[in-house]
């Protein structure tokens, strides 16, 4: 068992190649440093443009190798959808073990697995497994991430207990504890509050570690988004000089160290899973599944603002609709509803699409089934004067009493390229200059984890780049000059 090949995939959401060689380069960043230099580097290319640039859509692909064209999976939350078998699903059927920590969009084919799964924060339709592990972290994590923009975040004294007593016993380390009291510290005054994302990777990276060092699954994923989200909102703080509308001081006070903030969170996470995985067969391999670029398409209209209702079910009662429904909130303006029926959906779609702000739609709603994925379509603050009128209802409210804008102006945009780091056990280095398929990931894994080069054939249409036995890079750079 001590020599079974496993993988640790750490899944850090959206980490731009450009940022990470410059950061390196000025040697801020020595945890990733030594993991370049000891890979196996690739830059994927998502082959998609938007809107199918999206990471819950190329995470798919991470984990099945399937294109959009094909696993057709649109939505953040809709991941359980897809029947087709992720990384996890062929390994576990495969008799060994998995630990699958916060993947995006995740779902279980089979309805079980050979080992454990904690969804992303945003999913709707799938829970942790196996049940009644858990929940108490999972729980708090999903309500306090969904509801993050908000000041009031419907969390109890009791669910911070549960969530307490589950760290305690589940990996919280003195380094985390440390952290976390320096960052209520840092908070006086109302400053540094988005520095808690990275608290959070570390409580990720605690469970995560604690399980692994306990149970060796020979496939593991680890999933971390607080980079990507801080450079959704503070790409303009870093790189003032790509965006016409410029921040205040006060906010380059604040912000214009962000961005490297997260990614140095990760660098010291990246040097503590080296050390977890030292002495053992253990290959770990960085994928971002795309990276970010300055977001400018914007600019003319001062910046790209979000916003969402205070209330989403007062809001459908607001546009005329009776019909019970449940509320899941995803990503930044986005949520579901679900009701018991088509035709209700079908009546809570019509309400919603009803709404107008001076006399344009306020909300975009696609209906699939009893289901909706909504979204407020405002991307500039109103007046304070401006109102919503429901056509249905004939009701009439002020913008700003029924929405409120959720966090800053966007300044990071998706872009296709993304980090593809392999560090195998031999530490073999090459930097590969082709852009390679991200559809080729899921089949290098695979391989890596020990599954057989058939069964890898009959469960992904694209090559892996490197085989299970490949120590070095030569002989990797062949396969991927013969196939491109």
């Amino acid at each position: 068992m001590n020599d079974e090949q496993r993988v640790i995939a750490l899944e850090f959401n959206e980490l731009t190649p450009r940022l990470m060689q410059q950061w390196i380069d000025r040697g801020l960043l020595p945890g990733f440093k030594r993991l370049f230099q000891e890979s196996q580097v690739f830059v994927t290319d998502a082959e998609e443009k938007p809107p199918n640039l999206e990471p819950w859509i190329q995470w798919i692909t991470v984990h099945t190798g399937l294109p959009f064209a094909k696993h057709r999976v649109f939505d953040l939350g809709d991941g359980h959808k897809l029947k087709a078998p992720r990384l996890w699903d062929l390994v576990s059927a495969a008799g060994k073990t998995v630990w699958v920590c916060g993947s995006m969009n995740s779902g279980i084919a089979g309805g079980k697995v050979n080992g454990a799964i904690v969804p992303d924060p945003w999913a709707t339709g799938v829970a942790p497994y196996p049940p009644g592990r858990f929940e108490p972290f999972f729980d708090l994590v999903r309500t306090y991430v969904q509801e993050y923009a908000r000041n009031d975040v419907p969390l109890s004294t009791m669910d911070y207990a549960r969530f307490g007593s589950f760290m305690i016993s589940h990996g919280l380390s003195p380094a985390t504890v440390k952290k976390t009291i320096a960052q209520l510290a840092s908070e006086r005054g109302g400053r540094n509050k988005w520095k808690r994302a990275m608290i959070l990777d570390r409580l990720f990276w605690d469970v995560f570690r604690a399980y692994w060092r306990k149970n060796r699954p020979t496939y593991s994923t680890l999933f971390l988004n607080s980079t990507a989200h801080l450079q959704h909102y503070h790409w303009r703080n870093m790189e003032p000089e790509a965006f016409r509308l410029k921040p205040s001081d006060r906010e380059q006070d604040e912000y214009q160290d962000a961005v490297l903030a997260g990614y140095q969170g990760m660098d010291a996470i990246v040097q503590e899973a080296l050390d977890l995985v030292e002495g053992t067969r253990t290959s770990l391999v960085l994928v971002t599944a795309l990276g970010q670029q300055p977001l400018v398409r914007y600019e003319e209209q001062g910046g790209k603002q979000v916003f969402k209702p205070h209330d989403a079910l007062g809001l459908l009662r607001f546009a005329g609709v009776a019909d019970p429904a449940r509320y899941a909130p995803v990503m930044t303006e986005e949520y579901h509803l679900y009701f018991q029926s088509d035709d209700a959906a079908r009546r809570g779609c019509e309400g919603l699409e009803s709404l107008s702000i001076d006399g344009s739609p306020l909300m975009r709603v696609r209906r699939d089934g009893s289901e909706l994925f909504v979204a407020c379509a405002v991307t500039i603050p109103p007046p304070e004067s401006a109102r919503v009128v429901a056509r249905a209802s004939g009701a009439s409210a002020a913008f700003h009493e029924l929405f409120f804008p959720v966090s800053g102006i966007k300044s990071g945009g998706h872009h296709p390229d993304g980090i593809f780091w392999v560090r195998t056990p031999s530490r073999a280095h090459a930097v590969h200059a082709e852009r390679v398929s991200l559809r080729r990931v899921a089949p290098t894994l695979a391989r890596l984890a020990g599954l057989s080069a058939s069964t890898v054939a009959a469960s992904f249409e694209a090559e892996p780049l490197l085989d299970a036995s490949a120590e070095d890079g030569s002989r990797t750079s062949e396969r991927i000059a013969a196939s491109a």
